[in-house]
C-alpha cells in the first residue's frame, strides 16, 4: 500500500487531503511545519510527498534536496497559493514531480497523485541492479541500501550528479563508485578540490594555459578538464568554486567547450560531472554566492548521503570493516571486541560521521597495538566521556525512582493491595512509551534508537498502550 506525506500549514487542508487519500486506499501522515516534515520524509518511507512552499518556519523549496533524497525517494507535488513563475521552473528542474497552484480540485490533486504512484510502480518494475563496485562503502540499513540504489542509477546515466551530505559521509568515495560502475569507468577520474584552487590560478588549473600566458608560464599546461575527458570531473566541495569562475565553468558544462589561458582556439572535453558540496547551495544562491544557472545545471541527479547518526546500525558492520583493513596496513593481528566497545560506539553522536569513525578506530588500534581485544578503554576520551555523561544520568534517573518508591507516602499504601507483577510492568511501560513519544516529538527513529527497540515492536507497543505516534 503507497504511503503519502502531506506538509502544509493550513490544518484544514491537511484534513481534507488526507480523507481524500484515505478513501483512495493508501496510508497518509500530515503535519503542519516544514522541519517536522523534512523530519517525517527523511526517516519514514513515502512514495509522494505534497509540499507546500510558503511554509511558517522556511520555504519548500529550499528543503527540496534533503526530501528527494531522502532513503525512500518520494515524489514530490509542490503546492502553493502564490503564483511564482520562477518558483515553478526551479521545483521542476530540481526534480519534483508537478506544481499544482491553490486552490484546486480534488481531481487537479487526484491526477498527479495516481500518475506518480503509477510511475513509481513502474519505476520500481524496471529497477536497475545496486552497482557491484562499492569501492569500500559499508552498509545494510535501509538508509544506505537507498544511497546504493541511488548510486547504481546514477552510473548507469551521463547526468550530472549532484552528492550532498555532512563532512565525513563518504562523498567522494560515493564520487568514485559511480565512476567505477559506469562505462567511463577505464577512463580518467579528475579530483578538483575547489576548497583547495589558488584564487589566481583557478582557471589556469581547470582549463589548463599556453606558454607565455602569465609570468611563470615557461610552457604549456593541460588543465584537469581536459584530463577528464572521456572519463569524470570530480568537483569537490564545490561550493567554494568563486564566482568569478562560475561562469566560465558554465558554458563548459554547456558546451563541453572551452579556451585555456592564453590560447587561441577552443578545446574540446567530453566528461562526465559529479560534483559534491556539505553546504547548502539553495541558500548560497539566494546569497548570492552561487549562480541559480549552475545549481540547475549541477543537480540534474540528487544523491544525499545521511549522517551517521540516521544509520547506528550500520556501526557494528562498518567497524569490523575498517579494523580488518587498518590490521592488515598496520601488520597486526585481527583484533576481537568486547560488547562493550559496540555499546560505547553507539552512544556517541559522530559529528564527524564515517571518517570520525575511523579515526576513532585508529586510535584503538594504536592504544591497544600488542592487546587481542578492544575495550571501550582504548577508545579516545571524547568517546568514552560521552558514554560516561550517559551512564550517570541512567544512574541518577534510576536513583531517583527508587528513592521515591521508598519515600513514607509509598510505605503507607502497603496496606492497598499490590498490583500483580504483570499489571505493574505494563503500568510502568506505559508510562515509559508515553514520555518516550513526548520527549522525540513523535520521531520513531530518535524514539527507537533511546529506548533500543526495533522499529516493528515500539509500533506494537504503542499500539497496545494506544499511544499517539505524534504524542
Amino acid at each position: 500500500m503507497a504511503n503519502v506525506l502531506i506538509i502544509d500549514d493550513e490544518k484544514t487542508i491537511c484534513d481534507v487531503l488526507s480523507e481524500m487519500v484515505r478513501r483512495l486506499g493508501y496510508n497518509v501522515t500530515s503535519v503542519l511545519t516544514l522541519k517536522d516534515g523534512v523530519k517525517e520524509a527523511v526517516s519514514g518511507t513515502f512514495d509522494v510527498v505534497f509540499l507546500d512552499v510558503r511554509m511558517p518556519d522556511g520555504s519548500g523549496l529550499d528543503a527540496l534536496p534533503e526530501i528527494l533524497s531522502a532513503p525512500s525517494t518520494p515524489e514530490v507535488i509542490i503546492m502553493t497559493g502564490f503564483g511564482d513563475p520562477d518558483g515553478a521552473e526551479l521545483a521542476i528542474k530540481s526534480g519534483v514531480w508537478d506544481y499544482i497552484q491553490k486552490p484546486f480540485s480534488m481531481e487537479k490533486f487526484k491526477l498527479p497523485l495516481m500518475r506518480a504512484l503509477q510511475y513509481r510502480k513502474a519505476s520500481k518494475a524496471a529497477m536497475v541492479p545496486v552497482a557491484a563496485n562499492l569501492g569500500g562503502i559499508v552498509g545494510s540499513s535501509p538508509h544506505m541500501k537507498a544511497c546504493f540504489d541511488r548510486l547504481a542509477q546514477a552510473a548507469n546515466s551521463d547526468a550530472s550528479v549532484l552528492i550532498t551530505g555532512e563532512t565525513g559521509t563518504g562523498k567522494e568515495l560515493f564520487a568514485w563508485a559511480i565512476h567505477k560502475n559506469s562505462h567511463r569507468a577505464g577512463r580518467n577520474f579528475v579530483v578538483v578540490d575547489c576548497a583547495a584552487l589558488p584564487a589566481t590560478l583557478v582557471e589556469s588549473v581547470l582549463f589548463g594555459h599556453e606558454k607565455g600566458a602569465f609570468t611563470n608560464a615557461d610552457k604549456a599546461q593541460e588543465g584537469l578538464i581536459k584530463q577528464a575527458d572521456g572519463g569524470t570531473l570530480f568537483l569537490d566541495e564545490v561550493g567554494e568554486l568563486p564566482v568569478s569562475v562560475q561562469k566560465a565553468f558554465l558554458r563548459v558544462l554547456q558546451e563541453r567547450r572551452f579556451r585555456p589561458v592564453g590560447g587561441k582556439r577552443e578545446l574540446k572535453s567530453n566528461f562526465r560531472l559529479v560534483a559534491a558540496t556539505n553546504k547548502d547551495l539553495g541558500q548560497m544562491m539566494h546569497s548570492g554566492q552561487f549562480r541559480k544557472d549552475l545549481l540547475f545545471r549541477l543537480q540534474s541527479f540528487n544523491l544525499r548521503l545521511p549522517p551517521l547518526r540516521e544509520h547506528p546500525q550500520d556501526i557494528k558492520e562498518l567497524v569490523l570493516y575498517h579494523t580488518a583493513k587498518l590490521c592488515e596496513s598496520y601488520r597486526i593481528e585481527t583484533k576481537g571486541f568486547s560488547s562493550e566497545f559496540f555499546h560505547t560506539l553507539a552512544i556517541y553522536d559522530w559529528p564527524g560521521n564515517v571518517r570520525d569513525l575511523v579515526n576513532a578506530l585508529e586510535t584503538a588500534l594504536a592504544t591497544a597495538r600488542y592487546e587481542p581485544t578492544l575495550f571501550p578503554k582504548h577508545l579516545p576520551a571524547r568517546i568514552r566521556i560521552r558514554a560516561a555523561r550517559a551512564s550517570v544520568n541512567q544512574g541518577s534517573s534510576v536513583s531517583q525512582e527508587a528513592a521515591a518508591e521508598g519515600s513514607p507516602k509509598e510505605s503507607a499504601s502497603h496496606s492497598k493491595p499490590l498490583p500483580t507483577l504483570r499489571d505493574l510492568r505494563e503500568s510502568v511501560e506505559r508510562k515509559y512509551f508515553r514520555d518516550l513519544i513526548s520527549l522525540t516529538n513523535g520521531n520513531i527513529k530518535e524514539a527507537c534508537q533511546i529506548s533500543r527497540v526495533s522499529r516493528a515492536r515500539l509500533y506494537e507497543l504503542l499500539k497496545k498502550y494506544r499511544t499517539s505516534r505524534l504524542g
